[in-house]
């Protein structure tokens, strides 16, 4: 099994209707439903927009310089996100599209590397 991600950016929902958003939520959480049934889900949040942004964080002289909120240029900000375990990208790609279909906004896929999985032990020399 791998994992993914199922991601969408604020930006890419278009303006609802305060019914539309519960409409769509709720068929979301039907979808999250399904994949808690299957075995499949991890975690998820679709509640994200520039307002839950706390901090930016960079390096400066090997030391973190944080300043409050997304950086001012940021254009994009993570909307929500649906972390599953299934087989493969077809199966991956199946779950995307079946939320992409229930909200009506684009959803992006991403595979993590099986060398950064979480449940797998560090390698030591």
């Amino acid at each position: 099994m791998a994992e993914y991600l199922i991601t969408f950016n604020d930006e890419w929902v278009p303006d609802q209707t305060e019914e539309d958003l519960r409409t769509k939520s709720a068929g979301g959480r039907a979808v999250i439903a399904e994949m808690e049934e299957a075995g499949i889900f991890i975690f998820s949040n679709g509640a994200l927009d520039a307002s839950t942004a706390i901090c930016s964080v960079e390096a400066k002289d090997g030391e973190p310089i944080f300043s409050d909120g997304p950086y001012a240029e940021t254009k994009e900000h993570l909307g929500g996100f649906a972390v599953i375990d299934v087989p493969d990208d077809e199966t991956a790609r199946y779950w995307a599209g079946r939320l992409a279909v229930v909200l009506n906004w684009p959803q992006e896929v991403h595979r993590f590397p099986n060398h950064v999985r979480h449940n797998q032990p560090t390698e030591t020399a």
